[in-house]
C-alpha cells in the first residue's frame, strides 16, 4: 500500500468514527462491541453490551443512518440479521 493509499484509508476511518462520535452512548458501545467482535446478531449484541434489546435496535438504526454498520441475513436462521462494523 502506498503512502497516499494509507493516508486515504486513515481519512476514511476517521470519517467513520467522526460520524459515530456524535451518536448516543448506546450507539458508540454497540459500534465498539462490533469492532472487537467480527459479526453479531441483535440478541448477541444485547448480551455482550448488557443493553436492553430495544436500545440495541435503536443504536443499530442510528449506526445504519450514518452508514457504519452492514447487515445481512443469517444463513443459520433467516429470521435473524447479522451486523458488522463497516469502518475500515
Amino acid at each position: 500500500m502506498s503512502t497516499s493509499e494509507t493516508a486515504q484509508a486513515d481519512a476514511a476511518t476517521e470519517d467513520g468514527w467522526d460520524a459515530v462520535r456524535d451518536l448516543p452512548p448506546s450507539a458508540k458501545l454497540v459500534a465498539k462491541t462490533l469492532e472487537y467482535n467480527d459479526a453479531l446478531t441483535q440478541s448477541e449484541l444485547a448480551e455482550e453490551t448488557l443493553l436492553p434489546p430495544r436500545t440495541v435496535r435503536y443504536a443499530l438504526n442510528r449506526l445504519e443512518d450514518v452508514d457504519v454498520v452492514d447487515s445481512r441475513f443469517s444463513f443459520a436462521d433467516a429470521r435473524k440479521r447479522i451486523y458488522s462494523l463497516d469502518i475500515e
